[in-house]
């Protein structure tokens, strides 16, 4: 038998004490309902549990019963006697607001928790699924059922890409923000995060390329002939007996293909840009995921400085404070104010041509006591000020210093042109190949070779790198058992193992 109806409060559990022995319990009752089981009984939901059937489940089964999540049908599929016909046995059930509510709460659950991924192989699939419809519409009569399940899968696709794209990226702010607080192992998988950006980065510029001109292919054969079948198999399931509801199926019809229509305009949008106004939501998702790298790493140069102990002006002042607070009397903070800032009476702004004469003759190490003194002019001592009488100094000429600095850098430039000419080699040398090298070609072969070296990494023999100024371009391959080589040049000989070089110049012409 059924119990009376009450009133629904199918969240009240939520409330209680024992509010997660009863979450408990109905996820039982979920997850049965996934495996097409209805009715459970209290043993069922003790083996699910796995606890003992004891009278605390059976008052918490009466209390869900109480609020309207659950519903108690008399069980009688196993009565042999009267008695146990008398005996309170019961199969319940989730009720239609016990399921709702469940549904409800598990939204919400997944909808907080949730931290989102960026999908490349769903950016696969959406390309394969458009693949398939582009097929079809080149039929003249496609199978509707076909192209309804190819739709109903593209739908669900895109639907979890966007979903999940917007969750990882709001996750991946918080995780830059430090909301969650783990600086530790944020620290740790920023790499792997970094990398994990990077492919999707790549993976949705070629496959958003692909998606956009199969979009574009569909539209040029009709795509809304393809969303059609898919609405006017939706009506038929809504309205069975077409004959005695034409309206209500046409009704039905056409909401099924305003709801395609809308679904497949937000796939245009997240794919095609309709102007340098209106990009795509692919293109605006890419932009922000090479933002979220530099941020990345921005963050991870201020949490080193933080680790290392570096210190701002800021800190320097709160220390100095401190300080302050802690002298003992006002002559230590005196002492320690005119340590700090320096700031002891001096008048002394200018100082006459016979005091820097006699600066230029003293020695560099000289200390301050045995240095030549400073001769302040009386009236500056006096009055604070000084003016100069008598005819201003002449306007120095310097454009033959100017002619001189140009014609260095020129022949700097000029030198330096041809000490590239000289490293740039026609194809993979050795080492020991090389031709004499003059002083400036040598000093460039140096930091050329050094780059190579601190580019390498552990075990690796090869590398591949550019200059500082980026200007030329390096290949150097470890020869195995090359022995030793040497390099001639008027400063001395350079040895080392033996390898083979490759050098570019990337501002010659081809």
């Amino acid at each position: 038998m059924a119990f009376p109806s009450q009133e629904h409060q199918p969240f009240a559990h939520l409330g209680v004490p024992n509010a997660a022995f009863y979450r408990a319990i109905l996820r039982a009752f979920a997850r049965a309902k996934e495996r097409f089981i209805v009715h459970l009984r209290p043993e069922d939901v003790a083996a699910e549990l796995r606890r003992d059937n004891d009278d605390a489940l059976a008052q918490a089964l009466d209390k869900l019963r109480e609020w309207g999540n659950l519903r108690a049908d008399a069980d009688t599929g196993r009565v042999t006697s009267v008695e146990d016909f008398h005996r309170k046995r019961y199969l319940f059930q989730l009720t239609h607001a016990g399921q709702a509510a469940e549904q409800a709460i598990a939204f919400y659950e997944d909808a907080i928790g949730k931290r989102g991924a960026l999908q490349s192989v769903a950016l696969g699939d959406i390309a394969e699924q458009l693949q398939s419809l582009a097929v079809l519409a080149r039929d003249a009569d496609p199978d509707p059922g076909r192209v309804h399940l190819l739709l109903l899968s593209l739908s669900d696709r895109f639907s979890s890409l966007a979903d999940n794209a917007q969750a990882f990226m709001a996750s991946l702010r918080r995780a830059i923000d430090f909301s969650d607080g783990d600086v530790a192992g944020f620290i740790a998988y920023k790499e792997r995060l970094i990398d994990y950006i990077n492919r999707f980065i790549a993976d949705l510029a070629n496959s958003g390329a692909r998606i956009a001109t199969l979009l574009e292919e569909l539209e040029r054969f009709d795509h809304d002939r393809l969303l059609r079948l898919a609405a006017g198999r939706e009506a038929a399931d809504a309205v069975p007996d077409q004959e005695e509801a034409a309206e209500a199926y046409v009704k039905a019809e056409e909401a099924a293909f305003a709801s395609w229509s809308n679904r497949w305009r937000g796939l245009r949008d997240w794919f095609v840009s309709t102007g340098a106004d209106r990009p795509s939501q692919a293109r605006l998702l890419r932009q922000a995921a090479i933002t979220a790298i530099k941020q990345l790493i921005d963050t991870v140069g201020l949490l080193n400085e933080r680790r290392s102990g570096r210190s701002d002006r800021s800190a320097d002042f709160r220390a100095l404070a401190r300080w302050f607070a802690e002298a003992p009397d006002e002559a230590a903070a005196h002492r320690l104010w005119r340590a700090a800032f320096g700031l002891t009476p001096a008048r002394h702004l200018t100082v006459t041509a016979a005091t820097l004469e006699e600066w230029r003759e003293a020695e560099a190490g000289a200390a301050w006591r045995e240095a030549p003194p400073i001769r302040i002019s009386p009236q500056l001592r006096r009055t604070g000020s000084y003016e100069r009488r008598g005819r201003p100094n002449k306007v120095t000429d310097r454009s033959q210093a100017r002619m001189l600095l140009v014609e260095q850098a020129e022949r700097e430039t000029s030198e330096t042109a041809a000490a590239r000419a000289a490293l740039r080699t026609s194809g993979p040398v050795l080492l020991s190949e090389l031709d004499k090298l003059d002083p400036r070609a040598f000093g460039l072969f140096l930091g050329l070779l050094g780059d190579a070296l601190a580019a390498r990494r552990p075990g690796e023999t090869e590398v591949k790198t550019m200059s500082a100024d980026g200007s030329m371009e390096i290949r150097l391959t470890l020869v195995p058992d090359g022995g030793e080589v040497e390099i001639h040049t008027e400063d001395g000989v350079l040895t080392g193992p033996e390898h083979v070089i490759e050098i570019t110049d990337l501002t010659a012409a081809p």
